[in-house]
C-alpha cells in the first residue's frame, strides 16, 4: 500500500472514515444549534451568551470546528491531488491551505475560549 505524507490518515480508509466521522459531528452539531435556537424562545443576547459560556457548549463547538478543519483539509488535499498536476504547485497551494487552516484554528479556539 502506497501511503502519502500529505494525506491526513495514514490510507484511504482512514481519510474516507474521517470524513465520515467529521462529517456526523458537524451533523450533530448543527441539530444541537437548531435545537437551542427552536427550544429558547424569544432568543435573546442574555440566552444566547449563557448557551455559549456553557463548558459543553464551548468543547462541542472546538470540536466541531476541528472536525470542519480535518473535513477541509481532507477534501482540499484530494481536489488538489486530483486535478492540479505540477508538483510545485500543488506544494504551494497545500502550504497556502495548511496556513489557513492553521490560522482559523487557532483564532477559533481564541474566540471560542475568549483566550
Amino acid at each position: 500500500m502506497v501511503s502519502n505524507a500529505s494525506a491526513l490518515g495514514r490510507s484511504g480508509i482512514q481519510d474516507w472514515l474521517l470524513i465520515r466521522a467529521s462529517a456526523m459531528l458537524i451533523a450533530l452539531y448543527t441539530l444541537y444549534l437548531l435545537g437551542f435556537v427552536v427550544m429558547s424562545y424569544p432568543l435573546t443576547y442574555d440566552v444566547w451568551h449563557g448557551f455559549f459560556a456553557s463548558a459543553f457548549t464551548k468543547v462541542f463547538t472546538l470540536l466541531t470546528l476541528f472536525a470542519i478543519l480535518i473535513h477541509g483539509w481532507i477534501g482540499m488535499w484530494q481536489v488538489l491531488t486530483d486535478y492540479v498536476k505540477p508538483v510545485a504547485i500543488r506544494l504551494v497551494a497545500q502550504l497556502v491551505i495548511v496556513v489557513a487552516l492553521f490560522a482559523y484554528a487557532i483564532y477559533g479556539t481564541v474566540v471560542v475560549w475568549g483566550v
